[in-house]
Formats: structure tokens, C-alpha cells, sequence
């Protein structure tokens, strides 16, 4: 009896990941291709979807090698992606511009005059906030720059779809991709037709809406041969990372949340329906057709940590950089930091926002400053998933990925400062496993979606400690009043 596998090819802001897995969760091999991002002026930040396209099959083609697998023991391959990409593709699928991905900031002055104008509108029609990071806010900017790929554009792609559309000719997106756009109606599953009309283009320059069990085949025959699999095999279109992390760490129950931080970071709830913030401090992403994800992002999770290491021109292992924080006690004798070096999405939505350290004295070492960035980031977390809290109720479980799950000292300071059990699953490839899952629910290997809690290899739960617990909350009141006493110097 020949064994069966499954990938999850994981196309995210930092890198190309692929991932092949046995059909109950048990990772086999991974391979890593690292992006390039371009920063040509301030606030600007690109990448090439064509060496990203070329990254995704190579890492295909080696993770099989890897795993040293027949390709037809391989079924099938779903796709995760990061979120807010935008391509101008030209009539021939050609692209003529650079991918501008989540972090370009370019458009912030349209997004300041939507939310000006109409921002509670828009967020009512699309459960996402108003942001630079959005499809809909890049494409105003295009049009009132007269940003000359935009004039020239058949259609308006993420990376992912650039991907599907190369390798099937097909040009389709997922709920959740399609939701994150800002031009989605997630109540409608439709393309919302005023804002289309805001951002100067047409519903046929999109791509058909899917759901992420869309079963795709008849793959370009040359780029098969390049990834060395069957071209008969069937690719899932799965859906973003945020909902696959979820799906793949096995946050999908009432009162389980997922965080993430790699990178960047996100805290991440799975629920029924449409559900969005009076304040618009979250967004509401569909997944399938009745279930959403809300949640919030923040610009500054693990990148912030790099800074501080950088910036203290630090040559150890990241591991023994944050060891050091062991040696200040909770609370950093007195710094807090507001870690909004790159700007902010969740909760203060304020590309302008800056980093700060309050309460600097004399006697204060690397290891205060290590502690209080690692306190700031999680507070910032914690202060997104209060407003969670506040649509769906509290967490009862947490489950963590990311670079950062790596770490005990960070993971008892998620379960002390939430006052939650913190799960970690063995595997740290989450979002590939749940766009893996996603595809073997498409070709009927699997019963459902919930079923994946009965294949994911846990750890052992850090619990919280009850007296860290207090003293985090008094700590926590603090946070909040400097975030919202700095508002007014952020311009």
C-alpha cells in the first residue's frame, strides 16, 4: 500500500514556504525561499511577483526532493498567502508593476480623507478597516497619482492569484483574499460596486470570487515539469494565512484564539457570521461561505525585536538575546514601550504612529530594554484581543505560531498577561497545514474542517502564573494611558 502526502505552500510577506506533510499533520520536510522587498522611497515597500512565482515552484520541486517522495504519492497541494498584495497585470497576464504588499504605506492620505468622508460606510460595507495596507486604499492612490501601471491594467491581482493565473491560466480568488481587498462585501460574497467605482475600475478587472475548496487542474504542462509533480494532480486555491494559521494550529472552536507573531503579528478568532467593531478596531474576513474570521494585525512583532538587536549590535543567537530578559523581573523595573516602530494597523489603524520608551533611568540595562520591548508587543496584542473579547466573547484557549512560539520565556508571558492557557503545536508551519487540510478537504480525503483538531501535534500548555497576573494588570493600565497620551505627537 503506497503512502499518501499532501503540501501546503505557504506564500508569505518574508518568504516562500512548502511544506510536505503526511495526511494527519506529521510535517515530513520543509524548504524556505526567502522574498526580496524594494523600499524606493519612504513608506514604500514592493516585491517582484515574478522571482516570487519562480521561488514557489523551486520550493515545490526541492521539498519534494526533501521529503524524498514519489510524485504520485503526492494528492494534492493547497495554498496559503498573505494578505493585501496588489499587481497590475497587463491583457497578456504580464505584470507591469511591482507587487505593493501590506506594509506599503503609500496611499495614507486617501485613507485618511475615506475615513474622513465616509470611513464608517466603507467598514459597515467590508468588515476591513480603512488602511494603507488595502487593495481598495492602493487603487485610489493609483488613480489620483495617475500611477501610469494603473492606467495600463487589464486587471488587479494579489500574488496569489498572479500565481494561480501563470500556472492554470484561471484567474480566481478565495473569500478570504477577495474580503481582504476592501472591495468585498462579506455579508453578499460580492464585489461591493461603489467602491469599484471609488477606485476607478471594473468588476471584470477582478477575479471570479471562490470558495477555498475550489479544486484547480490542467496545470501548465512545463510548469509541472518544473516542480516535478503529476499534471494531473489537483491544486486547492485555500485561502490567507490569517484563517488557514487558525485552521492549522486548530483555533476554530468558540473561546479559541490564535496569535501569531512572526514578523509582524495578528491575534485571530474563528466565528459564525459577519461580526465588526463599533470602533473599527478589528476586521471580519469570510472564510467559507457562513464562517468569518475577526481579528486585528500589528505592523511590529518579531521585526521589532530584530531593531533592538541590531541597534545594541548584538552578534548572538536570537535565542540568547532573549534569554536576557530573564534577568529583569516583570515590568522592566519601570520602561514601558510602545512598539509602533513601523507605523500601526490594530488597534490605533495610524500609519504615523512611533515607538517610544517611557520611564528611562540610570540604572536600566540591556536586559530592561529586551523585557520591555517583548511586554510591549504583547500588550499591544492583548489590548486587539480586549476588543475581540468584546464581540466574541473571552479566550479560554490560546494557541500561538510564529517565531516567537519558539520561546518559553515570551510564552509565559502570553499565558500571565491574557491569564490563558497558551497551546503551541509542534509543527511551527500552521498556515501550511491549513491550507493543506483546506485541499484534503476539497478532494474528499477528509470529512471536514474540524475534524484537523484530531491531526495537529501539540505541546504541553503553559498556564498562567496568578501572581505575574496582577502585576501585569497594573502594568497593562499604564500601557494604556501612554498610548493614549502619545496620539497627539504622532504626525
Amino acid at each position: 500500500m503506497s503512502s499518501e502526502f499532501v503540501i501546503g505552500l505557504d506564500i508569505g510577506t518574508t518568504s516562500v514556504k512548502a511544506c510536505v506533510f503526511t495526511l494527519n499533520g506529521k510535517l515530513v520536510a520543509d524548504v524556505e525561499k526567502l522574498n526580496t522587498s524594494f523600499y524606493p522611497h519612504q513608506g514604500w515597500v514592493e516585491q517582484d511577483p515574478i522571482e516570487i512565482e519562480q521561488s514557489a515552484i523551486l520550493a515545490i520541486r526541492e521539498v519534494i526532493e526533501k521529503a524524498a517522495i514519489d510524485r504520485n504519492e503526492l494528492v494534492t497541494i493547497g495554498f496559503s498567502a498573505a494578505m493585501h498584495s496588489l499587481v497590475c497585470i497587463d491583457e497578456e497576464g504580464t505584470p507591469i508593476s511591482p507587487a505593493l504588499i501590506w506594509a506599503d504605506g503609500r496611499s495614507y492620505e486617501q485613507a485618511e480623507k475615506i475615513i474622513n468622508t465616509r470611513g464608517d460606510k466603507v467598514y459597515s460595507q467590508t468588515g476591513t478597516p480603512i488602511h494603507p495596507m488595502t487593495p481598495f486604499v492602493k487603487l485610489v492612490w493609483m488613480k489620483e497619482t495617475e500611477y501610469e501601471p494603473y492606467k495600463r491594467a487589464q486587471y488587479f491581482m494579489s500574488i496569489k492569484e498572479y500565481l494561480l493565473q501563470c500556472w492554470f491560466g484561471k484567474r480566481v480568488i478565495d473569500y478570504s483574499m477577495a474580503s481582504a481587498t476592501g472591495l468585498f462585501n462579506p455579508e453578499t460574497h460580492k464585489w461591493e460596486q461603489e467602491l469599484l467605482e471609488l477606485a476607478g475600475i471594473k468588476e471584470k478587472q477582478l477575479s471570479e470570487i471562490v470558495p477555498p475548496t475550489k479544486a484547480l487542474t490542467g496545470i501548465n504542462q512545463a510548469k509541472a515539469e518544473e516542480m516535478g509533480i503529476n499534471p494531473q494532480m489537483p491544486f486547492v486555491v485555500g485561502a490567507a494565512d490569517g484563517q488557514l494559521a487558525n485552521l492549522g494550529i486548530g483555533a476554530i472552536l468558540p473561546g479559541e484564539v490564535a496569535v501569531s507573531v512572526g514578523t509582524s503579528g495578528a491575534i485571530r478568532q474563528l466565528t459564525k457570521g459577519v461580526r465588526i467593531s463599533e470602533n473599527q478596531e478589528t476586521f471580519c474576513y469570510s472564510f467559507t461561505e457562513d464562517t468569518s474570521i475577526i481579528g486585528g494585525p500589528t505592523n511590529n512583532g518579531g521585526v521589532v525585536l530584530q531593531w533592538l538587536k541590531d541597534l545594541l549590535e548584538d552578534d548572538r543567537s536570537f535565542t540568547d538575546f532573549l534569554a536576557d530578559a530573564k534577568k529583569a523581573a516583570p515590568g522592566a523595573d519601570g520602561i514601558l514601550f510602545l512598539p509602533y516602530l513601523n507605523g500601526e494597523r490594530a488597534p490605533i489603524w495610524n500609519q504615523r504612529a512611533k515607538g517610544n520608551f517611557y520611564g528611562v533611568s540610570i540604572t536600566h540595562k540591556k536586559e530592561h530594554f529586551i523585557r520591555a520591548v517583548l511586554e510591549g508587543i504583547t500588550f499591544n496584542l492583548y489590548q486587539i484581543g480586549k476588543t475581540l473579547e468584546r464581540l466574541a466573547g473571552a479566550p479560554q484557549k490560546i494557541f500561538v505560531n510564529g517565531g516567537l512560539a519558539r520561546s518559553p520565556l515570551w510564552l509565559q508571558m502570553m499565558a500571565d498577561i491574557f491569564e490563558a492557557e497558551i497551546y503551541v503545536s509542534e509543527s511551527h508551519h500552521s498556515a501550511a497545514w491549513g491550507a493543506a487540510w483546506t485541499a484534503l478537504v476539497a478532494i474528499h480525503k477528509v470529512e471536514s474542517f474540524e475534524d484537523i483538531k484530531k491531526n495537529i501535534p501539540m505541546g504541553k500548555a503553559t498556564l498562567p502564573n496568578k501572581d505575574t497576573s496582577e502585576i501585569y494588570k497594573r502594568i497593562y493600565q499604564n500601557y494604556i494611558e501612554l498610548a493614549k497620551d502619545m496620539k497627539k505627537y504622532f504626525r
